[in-house]
Order: structure tokens, then C-alpha cells, then sequence
């Protein structure tokens, strides 16, 4: 089962690649990553190219594209682990704000992300509670003529270079609600941290941000279900983006091993180490197989269907991340895990996107519950 692209997929992916040959190699991402963790001028590049304006509605400056486009921009991408916020800003901060077209916040916010001059990211996880972004301990009570936000949230990726979060949070009336807070706000504090694969997130503190009443970007009583859709939506892109990488750690250890000499001839030739390659093709169709499906469903259907969907396509992604990344180091011998090769940078983001949202064993148990409810 192949990704069958569109001729329009296929000409931003040529271009993407050409970015990432010219602009955005692999020395040039490790410099970034010992650095700032961010290129304004690379962001710039992907502006140009459509990247941030991918999701945003034509009436805000974007070009409308399907949830498709982006996740085949963003598995393009993958090998070359990006550090700016693409799948952050310009897939799940878009696609939140766009399920708000008619908010304040949205009309404010989506012409500025289109054009790459604003940064956004949601902000949804919670101390202490993982994964689970349900139920909100952080608190929007009613103040004056708008809003009073109370809590911390975690794992909030690009935080520290974002204009604006989305924060989820606990409504007066018990609903799940989202806001659009402006980093600059007072009571906002950041604490950024690298994490193991080089990106970079950050703790927030929202100490009684005060905020007017349109900062509410959800429409009444559709806060939980645009919380589901932005898990569906991320669940799908870490498949995309997990099949990319995936892809490519199988092309360099097949590489390697073409090249790779001992006792006078290359130790692919060696049948053990054929077969051990033919396992990892295995594991990348199966997972390339399950991210289309993850793909189609993410934006349709019954909510519980859907999330059966996706926990099963995360699940079996997720083991393959494990699987070739780990084969992946064996194969390449020691030097597998040092700075230097790539391979070992791709195993770091793998094995995130394996733990991100809850690893394989979390998924099966999601699976279970939901075919039990059933």
C-alpha cells in the first residue's frame, strides 16, 4: 500500500527536498541544535514556500489545503528534523484556530501565521497527568469583562519562540475551553528545555492572566471536541512524520551496508545481516500502511471509531520506530550512536514520536477499551 501524492504534493515535495539538499543539511541542523534551536531565516524559506499558510483559510491569506497536504509536507520534512515549529505552529495551532474561523483571536492570529510573522502553539499537557489532556486542571474563571487563567502546562513545544499559546483549561461552567494568550501577557512565565531529540519546549506558569472575553476561541460547548480533533490530528501527523524518518534510517543502513567492508567484501552481502534489512523493509510498508490509514480518518468519521483508528495506526507505528531504529544503531556498529552520523539523531526523534501521546503498549490498551465499549 503506497502514499499515492497529487502532482500538487509532488511539486512541493520536490521543493521541500531542494531545501533541505540547500539550506537545511545535516551539519547546518546540528549547529542549530547546539544553538538557538531555531532559524528565522529557514522559517522564512518554508513561508515562502506555503508551509505556514497550508491550513489557513483563503479568507485569512492561506491556500486551504487538506489535511493530506500537510501531513505529506510534514513526512518530506522528517529526515530532516526540523526544528522550527511545523508541525506545532503550522499543522495543530492552525488547524485549532481554523476550527474557530469566526473567533476574534482567529481573525487576529491566522493572517500573521499564513505569512510566517506568527508563531503559535498549543499548550494542553499538564504536570503530572502525561498524556491525558481531558480533563484540564488549569482554570478560567470569568474576571471583570473577560478572563482569569490559573494553572501550568507542559511539553509545550516552541513555547519559548511562540507569539501566542492555546491553552485548554477549565471553563466556571465545568466545560473544556481554549484561549489564545499572548506570550507577552502578564502572569505568563516560560521555563524552555531541550528535549531528547533536539526540540525544544517549554513548563508555562499562567499566574492570573487576565484576558478580554474574545479571547475564548471555542465555539459554545465544542471545546472538548476541538480537543479531540487536535489529538487526532497529532496522533496522524507523528505517523506521517515517523514514516519519513523511518524511511529514510532504512535507506542509510542499506547504504552502509553496501559500504561497509570486511573480510574484502561489503557486509551486506552477508546473509544474516539481508535478512535483519528485510525486517526493517517489513516493519516501514506495514507502518507506511498504517499512516495512510491514519491519514484518511483523522479528519472523518464516528469520534470513537476514529480513535480506535488511530491508536491502532500509532501503535503499529510506533513498534516500527522502535524496531528500525534499534536495528538501525546494531547495524551501523557503535558509531551508530555517536553525534556525528545522522542515523543516531534519527534515533532520538523516533523513539520520541514512539513515546509521544502514549508509546505502543498505551495505544493496544486504547484499543481494547474502545472494542470492549463497543
Amino acid at each position: 500500500m503506497q502514499w499515492q501524492s497529487t502532482d500538487e504534493q509532488g511539486q512541493l515535495a520536490d521543493a521541500l527536498r531542494r531545501f533541505i539538499q540547500c539550506d537545511y543539511g545535516f551539519e547546518q541542523r546540528r549547529a542549530l541544535a547546539a544553538g538557538k534551536g531555531f532559524s528565522p531565516q529557514a522559517w522564512a524559506t518554508l513561508a515562502e514556500l506555503g508551509i505556514t499558510a497550508m491550513l489557513v483559510p483563503e479568507a485569512h491569506g492561506g491556500l486551504n489545503a487538506s489535511l493530506q497536504d500537510g501531513l505529506h509536507a510534514l513526512q518530506t520534512l522528517a529526515p530532516a528534523l526540523p526544528l522550527e515549529p511545523v508541525l506545532a505552529s503550522s499543522l495543530l495551532a492552525t488547524r485549532l484556530f481554523a476550527s474557530s474561523e469566526g473567533s476574534a483571536a482567529a481573525q487576529t492570529w491566522l493572517p500573521s501565521m499564513a505569512a510566517g510573522q506568527a508563531i503559535a502553539t498549543p499548550a494542553v499537557f499538564e504536570p503530572g497527568n502525561g498524556f491525558d489532556a481531558e480533563r484540564p486542571r488549569t482554570t478560567a474563571t470569568r474576571h471583570a469583562d473577560g478572563w482569569r487563567l490559573d494553572g501550568a502546562k507542559t511539553l509545550v513545544l516552541q513555547a519559548q519562540i511562540a507569539d501566542v499559546l492555546l491553552v485548554s483549561a477549565r471553563a466556571d461552567d465545568a466545560a473544556v475551553a481554549w484561549f489564545a494568550v499572548p506570550t507577552s501577557s502578564r502572569g505568563v512565565s516560560l521555563r524552555p528545555y531541550a528535549l531528547l531529540d533536539a526540540q525544544r519546549a517549554a513548563d508555562v506558569k499562567l499566574d492570573g492572566v487576565q484576558l478580554a472575553a474574545d479571547a475564548r476561541i471555542d465555539p459554545a460547548g465544542q471545546g472538548m471536541a476541538m480537543g479531540e480533533d487536535l489529538r487526532a490530528l497529532w496522533l496522524a501527523a507523528l505517523c506521517a512524520e515517523g514514516v519519513g524518518l523511518l524511511q529514510a534510517t532504512l535507506d542509510a543502513t542499506v547504504a552502509y551496508l553496501n559500504t561497509r567492508q570486511q573480510f574484502g567484501q561489503p557486509i551486506g552481502r552477508f546473509q544474516v545481516l539481508q535478512h535483519r534489512a528485510v525486517d526493517m523493509w517489513m516493519e516501514v510498508e506495514q507502518a507506511r500502511s498504517m499512516a495512510l490509514l491514519a491519514a484518511e480518518v483523522c479528519a472523518h468519521g464516528d469520534a470513537m471509531h476514529r480513535a480506535r483508528m488511530l491508536a491502532a495506526a500509532k501503535a503499529r507505528v510506533g513498534q516500527a520506530c522502535r524496531f528500525v531504529s534499534q536495528q538501525a544503531v546494531q547495524l551501523h556498529g557503535g558509531m551508530g550512536m555517536t553525534d556525528e552520523m545522522q542515523v543516531s539523531h534519527w534515533f532520538k526523534r523516533l523513539t520520541t514520536i514512539e513515546l509521544w501521546l502514549g508509546d505502543s503498549d498505551a495505544q493496544l490498551q486504547h484499543v481494547a477499551r474502545g472494542l470492549l465499549a463497543a
